[in-house]
């Protein structure tokens, strides 16, 4: 007879229920999940929840803040995809953090590897399924709440509806200043940019131009709207 393994941190059940419920819910699930845990003895307010990344990003702004120096990142080769269309995106490097949710009385810490990007953004960081995994998290993106099992039984972490607003906002804001910025549609028709200097990075080093995206018109009487679409 085969004794199952039981993985550490699976010993007491996470539920969300009525007690879980804000007064008020405003556009359920329009909202981002964004928490405030500490991450290597710093508390950052702007940590997005994002359940459908493989990554955890840690923007180069934020590295600096927390006075991580550069000498620590260590070398990435590989790029990736999906943040913009018809671009890929080159990493500074890679970083082993820790990082810890909860309180005082109750708290749980582990260590997790950063993607660092030299790229404008509004949160701090963003935290993908490796966190989830690695806490063995659930998040509840109507409640805007995320629990994992701590020393003193389930943690949970939520997040404000006006805090989730604010985020969201800035990050809109900012993320259509730079698709929009007369740089990166120059970058997309650029194919002969060689791959950028680490040690000397700026945001539009870290941007790339792919070759699986092509210009479609979306109105025969006007030849000049065109959208990008994939290939």
């Amino acid at each position: 007879m085969t004794v199952p393994s039981f993985l550490s941190w699976s010993e007491s059940l996470i539920t969300f229920d009525q007690r879980d419920h804000p007064s008020h819910v405003a556009k359920p699930r329009l909202y981002p999940l964004v928490v405030n845990p500490i991450v290597c003895r710093k508390r950052l307010t702007k940590v997005l929840m994002d359940g459908g990344s493989d990554l955890n990003i840690l923007y180069i702004d934020t590295l600096n803040a927390m006075r991580i120096p550069w000498l620590e990142l260590l070398p990435i080769g590989s790029p990736f995809h999906g943040m913009i269309l018809g671009v890929q995106v080159y990493l500074l490097g890679q970083i082993n953090l820790p990082i810890t949710f909860g309180n005082r009385a109750n708290f749980r810490s582990e260590v997790l590897t950063f993607e660092v990007m030299d790229f404008p953004w509004s949160y701090h960081t963003f935290l993908g399924w490796p966190c989830y995994a690695k806490f063995m998290a659930i998040p509840n993106y109507t409640y805007l709440k995320l629990k994992m099992l701590g020393a003193n039984n389930v943690i949970t972490m939520d997040s404000a509806f006006s805090h989730a607003f604010t985020c969201d906002h800035e990050h809109f804001e900012l993320t259509t200043m730079v698709i929009n910025s007369s740089e990166l549609p120059q970058l997309r028709e650029s194919s002969t940019l060689a791959v950028p200097d680490c040690n000397k990075p700026t945001s539009l080093m870290a941007l790339r131009p792919l070759n699986e995206t092509k210009a479609v018109g979306i109105d025969p009487t006007n030849t000049t709207k065109m959208v990008r679409i994939g290939t």
